[in-house]
């Protein structure tokens, strides 16, 4: 063991032998996913399918009724009108004696 305390060129060797090493277990990995790829593309729906369903959302929200916004705005201008004063300058202005 004492050979490879110092001697750099030792040590080259020895980090390149295990890089190699690395590599070549890393590309003894299987990488073949061609199922996963089958089964995405056997789950994805065809065109026909994808604007049967984008009319059939069409139509559903041009037959919907009015959104609650109109709803709302309508509620809003049947309610009576507010009809307090609005403070003056002068009053806005007295807010010290409060």
């Amino acid at each position: 063991m004492d050979h490879l305390q110092g001697n750099p060129n030792t040590m080259k060797r020895l980090t390149f032998v295990l890089a190699g090493a690395a590599a070549l277990a890393l590309s003894a990995c299987n990488n073949n996913n061609q199922d996963q790829v089958d089964n995405a593309v056997m789950n994805q729906p065809n065109a026909d399918e994808l604007n049967a369903l984008a009319d059939n959302a069409a139509n559903d929200a041009a037959n919907a009724p009015a959104p609650v916004v109109n709803k709302a705005r309508d509620e809003n201008a049947a309610a009576p009108a507010d009809n307090t004063a609005n403070p003056t300058d002068a009053e806005e202005q007295n807010v010290s004696g409060m």
